[in-house]
């Protein structure tokens, strides 16, 4: 029998918080992205600097590879775009941040954690 990959495919009914678990599963799977989380820390850096530290930590990305990384982490709400940095003769540099440092999930229903 041959080893194949099969995606995790969410049921039909899957709970919403299953869902926002799984998307910061999928979104902290690789190494580089813990990384890039761990280069910006508490401040905010450049993608071109976050591209060099990577580099310099022995990463072998693509440009398409490394932004690729950034919107799974920005599309899990674990970085954002804190500013832009126009040198003129293309587009504008971003500039990252983390949206947050900690991620707790709530087994219990907002209202029903409010009740205890």
């Amino acid at each position: 029998m041959k080893n194949e990959h099969v995606p995790c495919t969410p049921p039909d009914d899957a709970h919403p918080r299953w869902l926002q678990l799984r998307r910061y599963g999928k979104a902290l799977r690789f190494r580089t992205r813990w990384s890039i989380i761990e280069f910006i820390g508490t401040g905010r850096k450049s993608s071109s600097d976050i591209y060099e530290h990577l580099s310099e930590e022995g990463e072998d990305l693509s440009w398409s590879g490394f932004y690729y990384h950034l919107r799974e982490l920005k599309k899990a709400g674990i970085i954002g775009v804190a500013g832009y940095i126009d040198e003129g003769g293309g587009a504008p540099e971003k500039y990252w941040r983390l949206k947050t440092t900690r991620i707790t999930i709530s087994l219990l229903p907002e209202e029903k954690e409010t009740e205890r």
